[in-house]
């Protein structure tokens, strides 16, 4: 099978599906609207626009339909009727992600100010302890309709170890791609699902263009990168954080929420889920606000919303928090806009404030979270005592993968409170007794 990356326009009798992914009728140019024929392709031939899933969403009785989620498997494809994947999706091999816990932070609102209500939103109890599962487990499913036989990605760690994993319960041969230097963690995950794993001199951004070579080659042939070639349905997947904070609310949507920004599309696909929910009668159609967080040494999105600039100006990543080291967002602009057309706002934080915050949130919910729940709870910090965050509002802040991942980011300034003797007068010694 040959790989295609750039989509032929449809003709009003192609716009339909030739494969079957569930309610997904064609690919739509985000640029100019044009639409495109069901493929493994993610640009507009026509502007070179990106492109995203169109979908014949079902009508009819919302109560109908909320009551058949919630009849659903405890995992993301309770929402298939949302998604671009078939019917009896829950019948194949798959990791099952999603559904994960929505908590209700009372200890960490109570630090920060918050008396509306905060929830995290703890992704890192997904099967290989980060969000990527959901995006990996619809891209499984396109790889399966266009008869692809190896999974592969550019990732900077989370994502490789969810490849590897979905493809060894899928059947599929995985070989993803990864920046020389990443955690260790993240690089014994990734290898351990017995694919191929490899490491790239440079950055993400260097691998990523080395991913776009290859999938031009005829060395990629048959391949299907989760991330380029089927990132129009690996997005989707992040749809599924939207829907479940808000059936996990009680069907409504928060006031506010914050979400990690690497290259964008977490949180632009939310926003969509969000939309599609109020379009479809299952939440009240409220007003919501959308924050982007950053790390302060990779943030091209957040310099270009401060600055009031629609352009977003690649950087050199220099920060601890490798899993969102995106110099060159692909989704940046369309960050921008969701967070100025919503009310939101992009902010970043410093390393120490990141370490700080992933601190702060395991002291007070004992949630451990990586690098990136760091960045977005001390993002939600920054922007409240900036006051742009209401904290008489509702507000969800995302943990998108679990602190094991990126120990050494809080290992330099985390052990032992004493260490003594196996005797009842060391301890007292120390001072820790209580009585």
């Amino acid at each position: 099978m040959a790989v295609h990356t750039v989509a032929t326009p449809a003709t009003p009798s192609q716009d339909a599906p030739a494969v079957d992914l569930g309610p997904a009728v064609a690919l739509s140019c985000r640029e100019c609207g044009e639409r495109f024929p069901l493929g493994p392709v993610f640009a507009c031939e026509s502007c070179f626009g990106p492109l995203e899933v169109a979908y014949d969403l079902p009508t009819g009785d919302p109560e109908a339909l909320r009551a058949a989620i919630e009849a659903g498997p405890a995992n993301i494809w309770r929402y298939a009727p949302l998604l671009p994947v078939p019917a009896d999706v829950a019948t194949k091999p798959s990791l099952n992600p999603g559904f994960t816990q929505l908590v209700k932070a009372d200890h960490l609102a109570a630090e920060l100010g918050v008396t509306g209500g905060l929830y995290v939103k703890d992704d890192s109890g997904n099967p290989t302890h980060s969000f990527k599962d959901r995006v990996v487990a619809i891209a499984v499913e396109a790889a399966r309709a266009f008869g692809f036989t190896t999974l592969s990605c550019s990732s900077t760690g989370n994502l490789a170890g969810a490849v590897g994993a979905a493809a060894a319960r899928a059947g599929f041969h995985s070989c993803v791609f990864i920046p020389h230097d990443l955690e260790q963690g993240k690089v014994v995950m990734a290898a351990v699902y017995g694919g191929d794993l490899v490491g790239i001199e440079g950055n993400y951004d260097d691998v990523n263009r080395f991913c776009s070579e290859l999938i031009g080659d005829p060395l990629g042939e048959g391949w299907g990168f989760v991330n380029v070639n089927l990132r129009p349905y690996y997005g989707e997947g992040s749809k599924s954080l939207a829907y479940e904070i808000a059936e996990q609310l009680g069907w409504r949507l928060p006031d506010q929420i914050v979400i990690p920004v690497a290259s964008g599309s977490q949180l632009t696909k939310i926003d969509k889920g969000f939309k599609e929910l109020i379009a479809l009668g299952l939440v009240e159609d409220r007003p919501y606000k959308i924050f982007g967080a950053q790390a302060e040494g990779c943030s091209p999105v957040s310099t270009a919303y401060k600055a009031g600039h629609d352009v977003v100006r690649p950087q050199k990543p220099d920060t601890i928090a490798k899993s969102l080291a995106i110099g060159n967002p692909a989704d940046g602009p369309y960050v921008l806009d969701i967070a100025r057309r919503t009310g939101g706002a992009v902010e970043d934080v410093d390393d120490a404030q990141v370490v700080d915050a992933i601190k702060l949130l395991a002291r007070t919910e004992g949630i451990f979270a990586e690098t990136a729940g760091g960045v977005t709870v001390g993002v939600t910090r920054k922007l409240i005592e900036a006051g742009l965050i209401d904290p008489s509002l509702t507000t969800v802040v995302l943990n998108t993968g679990d602190g094991l991942k990126t120990l050494d980011a809080v290992a330099p300034t985390t052990g032992p409170t004493a260490t003594i003797r196996p005797d009842l007068d060391a301890f007292r010694a120390a001072g820790l007794a209580t009585s």
